[in-house]
């Protein structure tokens, strides 16, 4: 492999210059740079290992300034994700996770940030307020929600929350929606497709706002040597934002409720529709977990989360905006005339409708058929959220002939998506002090920020991104999973 310096020439066209001279020396390694060398092992992004077949960056004849250049840039960025928080367990290390400020290790993250054409970045953004209107209007169609029976089991189970609310015409008079809507640019189409929305635990705020900053400061530091400004990286206010509208989620819950009943048992909801937990009042409950089958192991998971429902509390997602987040009724709204339905404004409608992909139902025989014979240009989803779940390749045609086979409930299992190929670039990535090189895929994920009470409208923005970046040669793209690396936005003209 090349050394992460290549990546400036070949993908950014950077300029390097000698920093040399009277008062100021070449810039050494310093004495614990971390090292550029092949670690053996298996390897995860969570783990401070380079990723199998991955050669760590060697520096090449005659590179001497490229190498301390690039030892400096990642011994400095390893130091500014400590010094910020930017960390995350390790895996590698047993006592992570149960000894407090043990095992813990930078984020995975890429060395530069990834470019991204300034007109499709305005896209996304201008989507972002469209997309969260979209989620509250079709939350309030129960019918439309009730239409998807043919789903797998998980799904029948929320399914059955929503329509327990519907039996006893539940209202959420106040809203509130943190969500994200994720793209890649289709180097085939030239242009910005959704992948997916989630409305339920959209992850990577905090780090996500991170690792802006981080480049952020890599750039003023060493721009002028790279040729990039760091200005291009947008401000990234991701966790500001989200925390700001669950404060006002909360303060709109307690000026609507003057009056509070008597606490009269715990865990239980008073006449009044409160739920008290440890004696207090939850005015709002926001789900981390809930969107994996795994996370409901008995039925004493499904009491409570019918429990909160039930409750006066507003819940980030109420059960309806977590349905309207499944992958199913992502495929249903991107039906023909379907949009109509809860639009009104026919140029929204038209922005909303030309960031869809490909979606179908494996009800579509001719659809199925044409994926078993081109399975490489099409994703078989599961209905469930977090990476690591979508099939590919040999895999999906595999799959999709034995569903045929089975029929009935397993084909409501899954939907088809047309595969998107964004176009691939050399990156420099960083994970566990090892500088690496590869050609790499990036996922741009839009925030947004919803709250509703009533007829008022309180809160709808793009509410900040976040930038993860894949080898091309993987198909899955989680971080938390193990996939890809936390990046950042570097805005260009093209």
């Amino acid at each position: 492999m090349s050394s992460c310096l290549s990546h400036c020439r070949h993908h950014h066209q950077v300029r390097l210059h000698r920093r040399a001279g009277p008062d100021r020396p070449l810039p050494a390694a310093a004495s614990f740079a971390p090292p550029l060398r092949r670690r053996a092992g298996r390897a995860h992004v969570m783990s401070a290992e380079a990723p199998p077949g991955v050669a760590p960056a060697e520096p090449g004849p005659g590179t001497a300034t490229q190498a301390a250049v690039l030892s400096e840039m990642v011994e400095d960025a390893a130091v500014w994700c400590a010094v910020h928080g930017l960390v995350v367990g390790d895996r590698d290390n047993t006592r992570s996770g149960t000894v407090p400020g043990v095992g813990l290790v930078h984020a995975p993250v890429s060395l530069l940030p990834a470019r991204f054409p300034t007109s499709f970045w305005k896209q996304a953004l201008e989507l972002a307020p469209l997309f969260n209107e979209l989620v509250d209007r079709v939350s309030l169609d129960g019918e439309f929600l009730q239409e998807t029976k043919q789903v797998d089991d998980f799904t029948a189970r929320l399914l059955e929350i929503h329509e327990k609310m519907m039996a006893i015409d539940k209202k959420e008079d106040i809203r509130l929606g943190l969500h994200r809507s994720d793209y890649m640019l289709d180097s085939e189409t030239n242009s910005l497709l959704q992948i997916e929305l989630n409305t339920v635990s959209t992850s990577f705020p905090g780090l996500g706002s991170l690792v802006s900053e981080l480049h952020r400061n890599l750039l003023i530091q060493y721009g002028k040597v790279l040729g990039l400004d760091s200005e291009r990286i947008p401000r990234n206010w991701a966790a500001s934002q989200f925390a700001d509208a669950l404060a006002r989620a909360w303060s709109e819950y307690n000026n609507d409720r003057k009056t509070l009943a008597q606490v009269e048992a715990e865990g239980k909801i008073n006449p009044d529709g409160t739920l008290v937990v440890d004696g207090r009042i939850v005015s709002v409950v926001y789900f981390r977990a809930g969107y994996s089958p795994n996370d409901y192991p008995s039925e004493a998971e499904w009491k409570a989360r019918l429990l909160m429902e039930e409750s006066s509390a507003i819940k980030c997602p109420s059960i309806s905006y977590h349905l309207v987040g499944t992958k199913k009724i992502q495929q249903e709204l991107a039906k023909p005339n379907v949009l109509e339905r809860f639009l009104d404004n026919k140029e929204d409608i038209a922005k909303l409708r030309k960031s869809f992909a490909g979606l179908w139902s494996l009800d579509n025989e001719e659809i199925v058929k044409s994926a078993i014979e081109k399975p490489d240009l099409f994703v078989l989803k599961p209905q469930r959220e977090g990476g690591g779940n979508n099939i590919y390749g040999h895999d999906l045609r595999d799959t999709l002939v034995k569903l045929q086979k089975e029929q009935g409930e397993s084909l409501a299992a899954y939907i088809l998506m047309q595969r998107i190929f964004p176009k691939a670039s050399l990156t420099p990535l960083v994970r566990g002090g090892v500088c690496f090189e590869d050609l790499t895929i990036s996922e741009l994920g839009i925030y947004g920020g919803y709250l509703r009470n009533k007829d008022k409208v309180i809160v709808n923005n793009p509410s900040g991104y976040l930038m993860r970046t894949k080898v091309s040669s993987s198909n899955e793209g989680g971080v938390a999973t193990g996939f890809a690396v936390l990046d950042s936005v570097y805005l260009t003209d093209e």
